[in-house]
């Protein structure tokens, strides 16, 4: 059986930051984690929010994590309680799997910027309320 994880965003960001190479930083994130157990299986970072939008930032350990109450609990923290206006996703072009996932997830890929990731260009996908489909009626 599966938890969220709601009060931990030290744990869980710096767990999220730990698989995707990023750096935490607890003055400006705020970290969504999902448990089996006692061990942690999935976390959403968000930080970068300037009032508008907010960067996410996502990891997971193994397949079968993924459900809808996490995903409504991941798009209902910056849509509906900072009331933000787009989610922004950061990807490395050579990365097929975030790519894929973002896109799965209902993100648009909105801006390349060459040459600014380690491995390839720098990818920007977005997402808007209106194209959160996890969300619809909250």
């Amino acid at each position: 059986m599966t938890r969220i994880v709601w009060n931990e965003s030290q744990r869980v960001g710096q767990w999220v930051c730990e698989r995707t190479g990023g750096v935490y930083s607890a003055v400006d994130s705020t970290a969504i984690g999902l448990e089996r157990g006692t061990d942690l299986i999935a976390g959403v970072l968000f930080d970068h929010y300037n009032g508008a939008s907010i960067a996410m930032h996502v990891a997971a350990d193994g397949p079968h994590w993924l459900n809808r109450a996490y995903l409504r609990g991941c798009f209902t923290y910056p849509f509906v309680q900072l009331g933000i206006k787009k989610i922004i996703g950061l990807v490395d072009s050579s990365n097929a799997a975030a790519r894929r996932f973002d896109e799965h997830l209902g993100f648009v890929l909105e801006a390349t910027i060459e040459d600014a990731a380690p491995h390839g260009d720098l990818l920007i996908y977005s997402m808007t309320r209106a194209q959160c489909r996890y969300i619809q009626g909250a």
